[in-house]
């Protein structure tokens, strides 16, 4: 565990976004607390202002997982706070925009982006080890992403033969 929970304050801004709105506060699991939370909120994202609204979304979750990580870095003192999923959220939403919104699809993007995120193919591992700071946190979950999407859309296109 990267620092006492009772240290983490969601009245810092960049806390509150950087944890999720706090579901990287909770007690087990918080990286895939925060995909869960960033597959719940895809979905209307994806409905109200499609693919292209999704998109935008998921590079203002990069844009402000970078400061806000940044700022958790600084506050708690770990490299990589576990409790920080901002960057499980971008990554999550990276992944998902090659499926439309459905059951099937979405889950399938959750557990392969998780799968990903956790086993750390290269150059996901290497990202993660040599990419200090904010960025850091952020670009292994993008990695992953990519990893998550390539899987994603080759079995998509595979279903629709």
């Amino acid at each position: 565990m990267d620092s006492d929970q009772k240290k983490w304050t969601l009245r810092n801004p960049a806390v509150f976004l950087a944890t999720g709105f706090g579901v990287g506060l909770l007690p087990k699991a918080p990286g895939t607390w925060g995909s869960v939370l960033a597959v719940a909120l895809a979905w209307p994202i994806y409905v109200a202002v499609g693919q292209i609204g999704l998109t935008i979304a998921a590079f203002a979750a990069f844009a402000i997982g970078v400061w806000s990580s940044n700022v958790c870095i600084g506050k708690y003192g770990a490299e990589d706070p576990s409790r920080v999923v901002i960057d499980e959220i971008a990554g999550q939403w990276l992944g998902l925009l090659v499926v439309a919104p459905g059951w099937l699809g979405y889950g399938l993007g959750f557990v392969l982006f998780r799968v990903f995120d956790i086993f750390k193919p290269w150059p996901v591992s290497w990202a993660d080890k040599n990419i200090k700071g904010g960025l850091g946190i952020m670009i292994d979950d993008v990695l992953a992403a990519a990893y998550a999407a390539a899987v994603l859309y080759a079995i998509t296109l595979r279903m629709g033969e």
